[in-house]
Order: structure tokens, then C-alpha cells, then sequence
């Protein structure tokens, strides 16, 4: 992800205790397919559009530095500088749930907006 992407939806994902279940689930209900993320003993999903393949979506188990996630589709927005903007964040009233820490490459935090939404902030260094 470039710095054109700033301030873009970059990414949504689920992180839940059973991913395989819920993988399944969204497989029959939404018609997603499902590919695997070699997680090194377990795998996590992206989930793919039915006719294009185009990745739209992750399905995670809830381990390691993602352990502590809300278990809710979550939104991740590209940002800068994680830690800058989680600074700004509690300035403002809102509230630091998770993190931030790093993910591979990457460095996220999940906040709560002042009106109480939850998303998450990211910087993205390498590709899905």
C-alpha cells in the first residue's frame, strides 16, 4: 500500500475464536469462496469473491498479537503513522482497544470513536 491509499479502506476482517467455522459459514451464506493464509500449524482465510476470485475479505482465528480483537467485522483504514493517529485518537475522546502493535510487516491498533464505532488503523508494508 502507498501513501496514495492514506485514509482509505484498505482491508476488512473477522477475527473469531472458531475461523474455520465461520469460514464455513460465510462460504454457504454469502457464496464466498475460501483460500487459505499458512499461519505456520494453523491457517487462517481470505475469503474470494464467487465469480472474479478477487480477495474481499479475511476470516481470522483470534491467536497470537490478534488474540484480543473484538469478534466483529472490522474495518481497517490506512494511516501514516499508527501510533501518531492512536495518540490523536485518545486526544479527541476516543478510546485505544487494542494495541498498537505489529502484524507481520505491518503495525495496527483498533479504536473506538468518541460516538462508540470501533475500527481499526493500519499501515500496510507488504501485500495480502
Amino acid at each position: 500500500m502507498g501513501d496514495s491509499n492514506i485514509g482509505a479502506i484498505s482491508w476488512h476482517d473477522l477475527t473469531v475464536p472458531d475461523g474455520a467455522k465461520i469460514r464455513d459459514f460465510y462460504a454457504a451464506v454469502v457464496g464466498w469462496k475460501i483460500g487459505n493464509v499458512d499461519l505456520g500449524g494453523y491457517d487462517d482465510f481470505t475469503m474470494l469473491a464467487p465469480e472474479s476470485g478477487e480477495i474481499v475479505a479475511g476470516v481470522c482465528h483470534a491467536r497470537g498479537a490478534i488474540a484480543d480483537i473484538p469478534p466483529q467485522w472490522l474495518m481497517y483504514v490506512a494511516v501514516t503513522e499508527v501510533d501518531a493517529s492512536a495518540t490523536e485518537c485518545k486526544s479527541l475522546r476516543g478510546r485505544i482497544l487494542v494495541g498498537p502493535k505489529p502484524i507481520g510487516n505491518d503495525r495496527f491498533c483498533v479504536i473506538r470513536d468518541p460516538a462508540g464505532a470501533v475500527f481499526a488503523l493500519c499501515t500496510r508494508k507488504s501485500a495480502i
